[in-house]
């Protein structure tokens, strides 16, 4: 196999790999966030009985979360590598910041609510009197609803501007990217199922990608044996 059929395959595989990773990482964060929502109370003040009852949810969200970071870097290097020579310097540093400002802090907030998960496992009596669960939960609740999820609206911001400049994918997917971020970074705080808009767009793109993937692929089969 000489080194222009490898330069071809890889630019076939990479924009499903792109896909693949896309989908991973929305099914994975979907099914984390959902288990935190139907676990933990909206209320960050609330008191911590709840723990007693839902910790293991809590705990098999927390274990997806690196799962899903993985796949979303991933995500962001391939589709970066799908934008190319096209790549404009301003929006591509503001998209790669963002997304990995976003990991960043979702591991964070991950982490606190680990430790807080492993305390309780060992002294649950004593992390309810102690302070530290009210400490860690309205932490966990600022980095995760207010600063992880606007990098979330950052991102989709950025990544959409790119897609109109480079048509990576489909024009009116670009625009519902702008208005779902828009609406992520208003809403929080006053609808709590906001933060699931992300992930649910990132699916709505690696589909897409991944459809537009095979059917590239079909075409040039079809030139290259017409009969």
């Amino acid at each position: 196999m000489n080194k222009a059929s490898l330069i071809d395959r890889s630019k076939l595989t990479t924009p499903r790999a792109a896909a693949v990773a896309g989908i991973i990482f929305s099914i994975l964060l979907i099914t984390s966030l959902v288990l935190i929502r139907i676990s933990v109370p909206a209320d960050p003040r609330v008191e911590g009985d709840w723990i007693y009852v839902n910790w293991k949810s809590i705990n098999l969200a927390l274990n997806l979360l690196p799962f899903a970071g993985i796949a979303f870097l991933w995500f962001i290097g391939v589709v970066r590598d799908r934008v190319g020579e096209h790549e404009d310097r301003f929006f591509a540093t503001v998209f790669l910041g963002s997304g990995l400002l976003f990991l960043a802090m979702l591991f964070a907030s991950a982490a606190v609510a680990g430790g807080i998960i492993s305390i309780f496992g060992s002294t649950p009596g004593r992390l309810i009197e102690s302070g530290v669960y009210t400490f860690g939960r309205i932490v966990v609740y600022e980095i995760m609803n207010v600063y992880t999820m606007k990098m979330a609206g950052v991102f989709m911001i950025s990544t959409s501007t790119l897609a109109l400049r480079t048509s990576i994918f489909s024009r009116w997917m670009a625009f519902l990217g702008m208005a779902l971020a828009l609406f992520l970074l208003l809403s929080l705080g006053f609808v709590y199922w906001a933060p699931l808009v992300f992930p649910l767009w990132v699916l709505l793109i690696s589909i897409y990608i991944l459809q537009a993937n095979f059917g590239r692929k079909e075409v040039k089969s079809i030139k290259a044996d017409p009969l």
